[in-house]
């Protein structure tokens, strides 16, 4: 029986980041559900499907296979058996995905595509409803934190870094509103599952949130 362990959380936890990085030390799949959101993008741009056409898109959903394996150590994303690895990351991708992402049918589909990864092999999942809809049956499920003024200063770091100019505030408020939307939307709400283990990171460095979820996942 394959092992899953769900990572949900807000906006700025880290949780991709200590997914991938947890994956590595695990020898586990990371599913990277972005990923596979901009392989079947990719399916609708290819077959001349417009963003808007959610009948078309329906039709489509049940042509789509995607997958992801690792080969050397890189993730790979099949898409109905090609490895789109290299054109998925386009900003025309990212847009059409962005727009076809909000379609329950689309959400079902990769849903039922990700479920079916889980079945297969061991595998590290992070969103926002993984614990609580995706994977309900994870064996080890965590929901990672931190306080708004930690995740905003860590993306004001990362902006100012890469030499772009922004403000510390303007962050704060907008971390503060996307979490409220994403607790409050209509479908699959962030949440704490009721057996997920809290794990806020605000003192921890990535190492140590690592060796945290790491520890509870040797207990199980």
């Amino acid at each position: 029986m394959s092992m899953n362990i769900a990572i949900d959380g807000p906006a700025g936890a880290g949780k991709s980041t200590i997914a991938k990085k947890l994956a590595k030390k695990l020898a586990f799949v990371y599913v990277d559900t972005g990923a596979m959101y901009r392989a079947m993008a990719y399916y609708f741009l290819q077959n001349g499907i417009a963003p808007d056409d959610e009948q078309a898109i329906a039709a489509a959903c049940p042509k789509v296979d995607v997958t992801i394996v690792y080969e050397n150590g890189e993730q790979q994303v099949l898409l109905n058996g090609e490895n789109v690895n290299g054109v998925i990351r386009t900003e025309e991708v990212g847009n059409m995905a962005s727009a076809t992402s909000v379609y329950p049918v689309v959400r079902t589909k990769l849903v039922e595509l990700q479920r079916q990864l889980a079945t297969k092999t061991d595998v590290i999942m992070d969103g926002r409803d993984i614990g609580t809809c995706v994977l309900p049956d994870a064996q080890v499920k965590i929901y990672l934190t931190a306080s708004v003024a930690t995740r905003a200063k860590r993306r004001y770091d990362e902006l100012t870094a890469k030499g772009t100019q922004c403000n510390l505030e303007e962050i704060e408020k907008d971390i503060e509103d996307r979490d409220y939307r994403d607790m409050h939307r209509e479908t699959s709400p962030l949440k704490q599952a009721k057996d997920a283990v809290l794990v806020d990171s605000s003192e921890m460095n990535i190492d140590e949130v690592v060796d945290a979820i790491y520890q509870i996942y040797a207990r199980v």
